[in-house]
């Protein structure tokens, strides 16, 4: 089976981990991912990223000239991509730009125009309803037509997509893992030492950008609530919201138990998570968030838990979004903007180290299970099949 995936998400090498195992899955499976060759990230990563050829065996990835170096929805390969298409002949194109991408508009109609007969996959995040008007009606209507088969990384994201008319093939899972090598369970006394942490403190962690729509503020009124036992907040991140969380901590008296760590290298990150005794997830959906075809925002997955969960720390989220279905019963959810709920969640898991121990395992267990990128690589390899008609 040959497979080729285009997304600029791959021009991080770490990206790449499920892709690379699943070319090593089974003896006949050859995957190619097509990457734009320049590529501005936005955000906190502001330089121009040019890519590179790479070949592994039956894996490599083939930087093309591109049009858009930023936006997603506007990104279109050059002509390379034709001469490339012809020698590879790929048996599925899937294209992780979303169901109105340009670029899976232009892979669609090549692949009919190439007459190479391959199934037509898309990947999206999207989890809210929207509303588009012509020209992009048009573009969203015509791949969607030509579409063999969706992967999408929530439930309600699949669920949008069946009221727009796709009633094909569907898969939900997360368009990357986790490193099990990476996030794993790593005591670590001299980085508690280092930021002020004792033994006996419990330590309730965020990762992630400080905006409000990530439930800061509600995370902050829930510690207030714990009273005197004995915890440390650690946030881990950065964003604009920092100052307000600074401002309202000290106004709570609890600012001297808050520790703040910038952003810190990916490979930093779990010796940070190791060092939480819960991690807490508690996203609210914003109804103020706008795009051009639509209003709102809510957790579209929330990697961070599958992380905590690898390094075997009990996770609490709010209800907003896909948090829920990530978490199941490996952790305790609470709804969104409730402090009160929250504060009885954290309550008990500093009341009940039992319940604390139980949780941390069965996360564990349903990190390894379901969301390691080998995991992931198998399901959706698995998934290809099916649409090639190879498995029921």
């Amino acid at each position: 089976m040959r497979i080729l995936v285009a997304s600029h998400t791959y021009i991080v090498d770490l990206n790449c981990e499920k892709l690379r195992l699943m070319a090593a899955l089974e003896p006949d499976v050859e995957v190619t991912i097509v990457v734009p060759r320049r590529w501005r990230p936005g955000g906190v990563q502001k330089n121009l990223v040019e890519t590179r050829f790479r070949q592994e065996g039956s894996f490599q990835v083939v930087p093309v000239s591109n049009f858009s170096e930023n936006k997603q929805g506007l990104l279109f390969f050059g002509a390379a991509l034709i001469s490339l298409l012809r020698k590879f002949r790929p048996d599925i194109i899937q294209v992780e730009q979303g169901s109105k991408a340009l670029a899976y508009f232009e892979l669609i109609t090549l692949n009919r125009i190439l007459r190479l007969n391959a199934k037509n996959v898309f990947f999206t995040w999207w989890n809210l309803p929207y509303e588009l008007r012509f020209p992009i009606s048009w573009l969203e209507n015509y791949n969607l037509r030509h579409t063999h088969g969706l992967i999408v990384g929530n439930q309600d994201g699949a669920e949008i997509l069946r009221q727009r008319g796709y009633q094909g093939a569907a898969k939900v899972m997360p368009q990357l893992g986790v490193d099990e090598e990476l996030f794993s369970p790593q005591p670590q006394p001299e980085l508690a030492a280092q930021v002020g942490v004792q033994p006996h403190e419990f330590v309730v962690g965020f990762v992630g950008r400080f905006v409000p729509e990530k439930g800061l503020l509600t995370l902050l009124k829930a510690v207030e609530k714990l009273g005197d036992r004995p915890w440390k907040l650690l946030l881990l991140g950065r964003g604009p919201l920092k100052e307000t969380l600074m401002d309202e901590a000290a106004a709570m008296g609890i600012g001297d138990r808050v520790i703040w760590v910038e952003s810190v290298p990916h490979d930093d990150v779990p010796r940070y998570i190791n060092l939480m005794n819960c991690l807490v997830l508690p996203s609210e959906t914003d109804t103020q968030f706008k795009t051009l075809t639509t209003a709102g925002w809510k957790e579209q997955f929330g990697h961070v838990l599958i992380e905590a969960m690898a390094c075997q720390v009990p996770v609490v989220g709010s209800d907003s979004g896909e948090i829920p279905y990530v978490i199941e019963d490996a952790g305790l959810i609470f709804p969104e903007g409730n402090a009160v709920v929250l504060s009885d969640c954290l309550a008990k898991l500093i009341d009940q180290p039992d319940l604390a121990r139980e949780l941390s395992q069965r996360g564990y267990d349903r990190a390894m299970t379901r969301y390691t990128n080998l995991s992931l690589a198998k399901q959706q390899l698995e998934f290809y099949q099916q649409i090639l008609g190879d498995r029921p």
